[in-house]
């Protein structure tokens, strides 16, 4: 009777195991880390178009996929074209510089400590105004943004109107206009 009523029991426990959020995903991180001030999660700084440094500060490896997280250095004024990431949901915080962003046909200029939610499925752009600047922002769920990533840091130059957007839809994303003119 004692065993019988330790398999109920554990058999009722198993829901509350499974939903519990302490329990893994396939590869899911198993335990903390800390990525230092002006370092990448796996020591490989990716420099967009050689110049720009675009760090992992926590991967979608780490997150079974549901987040990533970026720290990026701008180098020069501007941004990317108007587009849209059907799958995610996209946060910034802008921790130095000035940054105007287009979401949907509302316009918002931006400085450090400022934060802006981008909706998955709203056309959004965003120009660095200033020479430099530096964000902190995170993709939900993390989809294909670390390979998109990896493409830009191969290039040495922007790449042609056809060309991006090729690279866009190669990741889940659609270009869907032009970048900001300030």
């Amino acid at each position: 009777m004692k065993r019988r009523k330790f398999l109920l029991a554990s058999a009722a426990a198993i829901p509350v195991a499974v939903g519990h959020s302490s329990v893994l995903f396939a590869g899911q991180a198993a335990q903390g880390f800390v990525v230092r001030a002006n370092q990448d999660r796996f020591g490989q700084s990716i420099k967009l178009y050689g110049q720009s440094p675009n760090q992992v500060k926590v991967s979608a490896r780490d997150t079974a996929g549901q987040l990533c997280i970026f720290e990026y250095t701008g180098a020069a004024k501007g941004g990317p074209p108007l587009h849209v990431h059907p799958k995610q949901d996209e946060v910034f915080y802008v921790l130095a510089g000035e940054y105007l962003f287009q979401v949907g046909s509302d316009r918002h200029t931006l400085g450090p400590g400022d934060t802006i939610f981008l909706p998955r499925g709203v056309p959004h752009t965003f120009a660095q105004l200033t020479d430099t600047g530096r964000l902190l922002f995170l993709m939900q769920p993390a989809g294909k943004m670390e390979a998109y990533f990896q493409v830009l840091g191969a290039l040495t130059a922007p790449p042609s109107p056809p060309e991006g957007a090729k690279i866009f839809a190669d990741h889940e994303m659609e270009v869907v206009g032009p970048p900001l003119s300030f």
